[in-house]
């Protein structure tokens, strides 16, 4: 309970990736845990870094010494669950169908956005939230580099790219009328109340309603689901455009020119002031990665210039237009 009323009293910044499309952020893994800490009414501070677009530490959360990464423990979400920070789903953790339908929106939900992300679409969108801030020739490299990689992730070749496509979208055509039934009319998807379900699952269905194309295959499939339509569209509107307060996020727009991990305060244009201590090895790390990020991007493109090269051109299953792609 002591521990519980410390962390209360001290402040929490969320580190994302850019806002776009009307969304505080578009990146598919950042967006579900704003709007945990918003369902939560956890008062956090919301900074951006652009630095690492390949970084899987992105999001997360700080506090003091206190951090929680992505690639930790399950996620953001739940390791904020496991330190005792906040905790919606004590009263889920052993029902079968919360349990059933998380597995469902983690997997199914997870793999059909990643799909129609770097895949099934023609990318921009991709690229504007991971590499816009980088110069041309990288972020292009590097963004041909993800599909191989996300291809790779999803048993996808030039033999079953079909065959994985119809698969991808029907479970995901079968997840979203599971999803709308459990839902029914209700404001959250269990006992109406919130918890992780309903940030993943929304945080999911805003990147799909707002990001996506409106060609996109899925997005067309879940606004097969109206009320599902209106429970996004609702709770976008109550948690995410009804503005900042002492409840909600407080923005910071500039993007961090700074490596994950480095003291926030640094990232503020108006930063408190507080004692120097001493960094820890972690810090140092980070910041010689920092310094040697340009360099180390460069020899990333030329490794992969050379991977590619070692690969026949159709297993890579670049369209032929990919090369006219251009971007704002």
């Amino acid at each position: 309970m002591e521990q519980m009323q410390a962390r209360e009293a001290e402040e929490f910044t969320l580190v994302t990736r850019k806002p776009y499309f009307d969304l505080p952020t578009a990146c598919p893994l950042c967006l579900p845990v704003y709007i945990y800490l918003k369902l939560a009414h956890l008062p956090f501070h919301l900074e951006f870094n652009s630095v690492y677009p390949d970084s899987d530490q992105i999001p997360y959360v700080e506090s003091g010494t206190y951090v929680a990464y992505n690639n930790e423990n399950g996620g953001v979400i739940e390791r904020l669950k496991q330190d005792g920070v906040v905790d919606l789903d004590s009263a889920f953790q052993s029902v079968p169908d919360w349990i059933s339908m998380k597995a469902m929106i983690s997997s199914w939900l997870a793999d059909a956005i990643m799909y129609e992300l770097w895949v099934g679409s023609d990318g921009r969108s991709a690229y504007k939230i991971y590499y816009s801030d980088l110069s041309w020739p990288i972020g292009k490299v590097l963004f041909l580099k993800q599909v191989y990689i996300v291809k790779q992730r999803l048993g996808i070749t030039k033999d079953n790219a079909e065959q994985r496509e119809d698969e991808i979208y029907k479970r995901a055509k079968i997840a979203y009328g599971a999803l709308s039934t459990r839902l029914g009319e209700q404001n959250f998807l269990f006992d109406d109340r919130p918890s992780s379900l309903d940030a993943t699952f929304l945080g999911h269905a805003l990147v799909t309603l707002h990001v996506l194309p409106e060609t996109s295959v899925l997005r067309s499939k879940l606004l097969e689901h109206d009320n599902i339509v209106r429970y996004a569209e609702k709770l976008k509107m109550e948690f995410i455009e009804s503005g900042s307060s002492s409840s909600g996020a407080q923005f910071h727009s500039v993007p961090s020119s700074s490596a994950p991990r480095k003291d926030s305060s640094n990232w503020r244009s108006k930063p408190k002031s507080k004692p120097k201590r001493e960094k820890t090895d972690e810090e140092k790390t980070f910041k010689r990665r920092a310094k040697y990020f340009l360099g180390a991007q460069l020899l990333a493109v030329l490794l992969f210039l050379s991977v590619m090269g070692g690969y026949d051109s159709g297993d890579m299953e670049f369209d032929d237009d990919d090369e006219g792609f251009t971007y704002d």
